[in-house]
């Protein structure tokens, strides 16, 4: 399920739409796998009262840890990392949410960090410092966090070239003004005026 377009500006656009890590899912995956073999090896070990008992109790395990499991399915299906054009986003939850928006121009620097385990599965925590009031968030279970960083430094950069061009722009925009009011005070003649605004653009 894709991070929801209504909740993008007009102007932004995705450059990364993740899901948690499938290590997201493991211990509550483990704890449903345990239940099940031990409730097989319990019909085929007991019998009697004993039997009885121990069905009830390694049944009960199960359903709890099954339950456990939906409820991580969902967490994992409604939990989003987004890198747009202009923000980070991290998106949780379906009736109770969680949600962290750090702009690309309060970062300050992006770390990841690994275990030798989690470098084995591919998965890992990312570190955004910004100049926001948190200061640091950190977020786990991201997917190829090393990737996920140059993603992240390449919208940055890609922010800064815009923002350069944008001043660049705006900088034409003050001389081009300049040279008209040159031309209306009757500095400049029509011709120099021609030529000095061609030079601006091109």
């Amino acid at each position: 399920m894709p991070f929801p377009r209504r909740l993008l500006n007009d102007y932004e656009t995705i450059t990364l739409d993740l899901h948690p890590h499938w290590w997201f899912l493991a211990p509550a995956g483990a704890a449903t796998t345990v239940s099940g073999v031990m409730t097989l090896t319990v019909l085929a070990q007991f019998d009697g009262w004993l039997e009885t008992l121990a069905i009830y109790l390694m049944i009960g395990a199960l359903v709890v840890s099954a339950a456990w499991l939906v409820v991580k399915m969902v967490q994992w299906r409604t939990t989003y990392f987004v890198v747009t054009s202009h923000r980070v986003i991290y998106r949780q939850g379906v009736l109770a949410r969680h949600g962290v928006e750090i702009p690309l121009e309060r970062m300050s620097n992006v770390n990841f960090k690994q275990t030798i385990f989690e470098r084995l599965i591919g998965a890992g925590d990312l570190i955004i410092e910004s100049s926001g009031r948190d200061g640091q968030e950190k977020f786990s279970d991201i997917q190829n966090p090393e990737e996920v960083q140059n993603i992240v430094h390449a919208a940055l950069q890609n922010r800064d070239s815009r923002t350069e061009e944008n001043h660049t722009k705006a900088d034409i925009a003050t001389q081009l003004e300049k040279l008209e009011g040159l031309r209306q005070r009757g500095t400049l003649s029509a011709e120099e005026f021609i030529e000095q605004k061609r030079r601006l653009l091109e």
